[in-house]
């Protein structure tokens, strides 16, 4: 058994670098204290169409804007259900929690619904406003993949980045925005 074991180690150690190879993220997010690009954009609450506006957000405090891949996708689904199950404690905090991808945007109402359960916006991210964020997600050969990355940005209200977290696996995303937040607004 331990030899049968071993004999698929390296296929097992290719596959992951290829996947890591396969899609990853540009890593040169917004830096902590620099101002969060303000933008608009046509999105969903609960299965109907809103317009996301940053600034109007901002005038309401702290907005953790979370960039996810892919609606109806595993990590995606896993991470905005986590956001809809705490977001009681974003919004005791004072937050407003709104999510955005350039992925399956077509799906963004049905997704509203189901994954994020009504409880917060998700919107369709441009090219441009990927760009702008520095999310975009990079294929192996460095080119666009028309993705973001699983990047989460807690912006204060005074509309400067107080928090940012960059990794594909959702995890740790809602956890370490809600601390930030915490520490932003003390509540």
């Amino acid at each position: 058994m331990m030899r049968r074991m071993t004999r698929y180690a390296p296929f097992a150690a290719m596959a992951l670098a290829a996947a890591t190879l396969v899609a990853s993220p540009t890593m040169a997010e917004i830096p902590v204290g620099k101002a969060a690009p303000a933008f608009t954009a046509r999105g969903a609450m609960a299965g109907k169409p809103v317009t996301v506006d940053l600034k109007a957000a901002l005038r309401n405090g702290p907005v953790v804007l979370y960039f996810f891949p892919a609606a109806f996708t595993p990590g995606c689904n896993v991470e905005a259900h986590t956001f809809a199950q705490n977001i009681a404690k974003f919004k005791a905090a004072g937050a407003t929690v709104i999510g955005m991808t350039a992925g399956n945007t077509d799906q963004l109402a049905k997704f509203s619904s189901e994954k994020c359960a009504g409880k917060f916006t998700v919107a369709a991210a441009s090219p441009a406003l990927l760009n702008k964020y520095d999310v975009s997600l990079k294929g192996k050969d460095g080119a666009t993949t028309g993705y973001s990355s699983r990047t989460t940005y807690v912006i204060g209200q005074d509309g400067k980045v107080a928090s940012v977290y960059s990794d594909m696996n959702p995890a740790e995303h809602v956890k370490n925005s809600l601390a930030a937040v915490h520490r932003l607004t003390g509540r």
